[in-house]
């Protein structure tokens, strides 16, 4: 193929796409919004930008200079927010740390990231003290305190985090370098082996920011992010950069509220106080709120949230829509930066009756500018736009990470033949409306025949007075596998497994399931295991199931 390209002038400028330009942007909107912290911080636009600056100049002054990894660990606040933008602005490397993880694999993402600075609240110093002598790059502690609490540690620090800041020169200029300069770095939650680091660049966060914003913005009539929302996170921002959300939200100087550890109590008082109109979770929390009794009484008419990390069950559809919250489905993976679909209300679609509205809303959605995303069988062939085939979704993108830190094996695995293997089973229709039906790894097969576990739980879920449920494939000699349920009661003996069991009967009857999909047990909990990040974690239920410990 000939490509016609032409030579510029000589001193045409190569623009690199920076986080720093996203923060730039800031100002040029409504820089007079606020963000707020709890109820202990509140700055505009123009203050955040100074002490981004500060930061900048801290990081600096310690000899981070560029290439460098910093780590965080933090609950969601102004501070973590400074250090989206700090700590890539000056060249180095933002590491978010899952502090839900175990203290073992906390302790090896700081030596595989090779952390040279620690940031971190004041909460999590026990944690730190209790590794500090295995610790292998870390080289400088700062340590965040809330305003009038005192620093108990035996660590050696080099200072607060607030007062440094408040210390430092506002005069710091923003450098230029290469777009492709790593920015961020995060380890997923998988249930086997160590956690994997994934790795962005200046360039992938900002053209995915980007891509967000046309998503989220603009086409979406049932998620639609304006200037003068109020933005409120209840993903972690050690997940995925809080989905990227973050970085949106500044670029358009949204107002911005942070909520520190998330407990149920406190972030009522929160959203009444502070009411804000877009949010991001995943489906546990967003159940965890509206069956708090302290909710009953709360207006989320003017509330729009966005479920991922899980996929958006039709009864927790219903139940959000009962209580005025417009739901909606997004999709993508930590390798993704996340975000490769949403489901899609067009002003066709927003006014549809109830049943076809949650039908949409719950659907996986439609692939996302930039996303090229197939389906495909295992010969690798793209499938039929019927809505019924199945095959797995692979992608690309421009801001997809391109393999796991220091693990090249799992990195060819992850982009064999060209395209990232997402492992999550599902179909598309002709308008390229695309379902989730199960993760590989999840799907149950039975006698044959594939089951899917995320449809038994949504037909479970739908029973009344069921909270949570999950549903996951155990062995069984004759038939490979056999669905298994764990299910949550909003109220003690508000249903029996016989009930439920009659319940999933009318689904066969109608020819949405099999009569050998109805699961042999149904196993009544208190609570379902959830992973760091809120998923079900099915691997520890399987386990707990053969262990005879269920």
């Amino acid at each position: 193929m000939n490509i016609k390209t032409i030579e510029g002038a000589k001193n045409a400028h190569n623009y690199q796409l920076l986080i720093k330009d996203l923060l730039e942007n800031s100002l040029r909107v409504n820089p007079q919004h606020q963000i707020v912290y709890k109820d202990l911080v509140r700055m505009d636009y123009y203050e955040f930008y100074k002490r981004v600056k500060q930061l900048c100049h801290v990081y600096t002054s310690l000899g981070v200079d560029g290439g460098k990894v910093i780590g965080v660990i933090d609950y969601d606040s102004h501070r973590f927010l400074m250090n989206y933008f700090a700590v890539p602005i000056t060249g180095n490397v933002l590491h978010t740390i899952n502090w839900r993880l175990a203290p073992e694999q906390i302790l090896y993402t700081i030596n595989h990231a090779e952390d040279e600075i620690l940031v971190v609240h004041a909460d999590f110093l026990p944690l730190v003290e209790s590794f500090i002598d295995r610790l292998e790059t870390v080289k400088q502690i700062i340590v965040i305190a809330e305003e009038g609490t005192a620093v108990q540690t035996t660590l050696k620090y080099v200072g607060e985090f607030d007062a440094l800041v408040t210390e430092a020169t506002d005069t710091y200029n923003f450098p230029e370098f290469s777009e492709e300069a790593i920015a961020t770095m995060f380890y997923t939650t998988g249930t086997t082996g160590h956690p994997k680091a994934v790795y962005f660049s200046h360039r992938q966060l900002v053209l995915h920011t980007m891509v967000e914003m046309s998503v989220l913005s603009t086409m979406n009539e049932a998620f639609k992010i304006t200037s003068s929302d109020v933005y409120l996170p209840l993903t972690p921002m050690f997940h995925v950069h809080a989905w990227g959300l973050p970085y949106l939200a500044t670029a358009l100087s949204l107002k911005q509220v942070y909520v520190g550890r998330f407990e149920p109590q406190s972030f009522l008082k929160i959203f009444v106080k502070e009411q804000p109109t877009i949010s991001h979770c995943v489906p546990t929390i967003l159940n965890m709120l509206l069956v708090s009794p302290e909710a009953t009484t709360i207006d989320f008419s003017k509330w729009s949230v966005l479920i991922g990390g899980s996929g958006l069950s039709k009864p927790l559809a219903e139940r959000a829509l009962d209580r005025g919250i417009s739901v909606v489905s997004g999709y993508g993976m930590s390798e993704t930066c996340p975000l490769l679909t949403s489901s899609y209300l067009s002003l066709l679609t927003i006014d549809k009756e109830r049943d076809a509205q949650v039908e949409i809303r719950t659907m996986t959605g439609r692939a996302a500018l930039l996303v090229d995303l197939k389906i495909i069988d295992e010969e690798g062939n793209e499938v039929p736009k019927d809505g019924k085939t199945l095959g797995e979704i692979v992608v690309r993108a421009p801001y997809l990470t391109k393999g796991y830190y220091k693990e090249p094996d799992k990195s060819e695995f992850l982009w064999e033949g060209g395209y990232m293997h997402t492992g999550d089973v599902a179909w598309i229709n002709e308008d390229n409306n695309i379902k989730i039906v199960d993760r590989f790894k999840d799907v149950i097969k039975t006698g044959g025949e594939w089951t899917s576990s995320l449809l038994l739980e949504d037909l479970i879920g739908t029973y009344k007075g069921i909270g949570d449920v999950a549903v996951v494939g155990v062995p069984d000699e004759r038939w490979s596998e056999r669905p298994l349920a764990l299910v949550v009661l909003r109220d003690e003996g508000s249903a029996t497994e016989n009930q439920i069991k009659e319940h999933l009967q009318q689904y066969i009857d109608s020819a949405v399931i099999n009569k050998w999909a109805i699961p042999d047990r149904i196993i009544f909990v208190k609570d379902i295991p959830k992973t760091s990040v809120g998923k079900i974690n099915k691997k520890l239920i399987r386990e707990l199931f053969v262990e005879n410990a269920l």
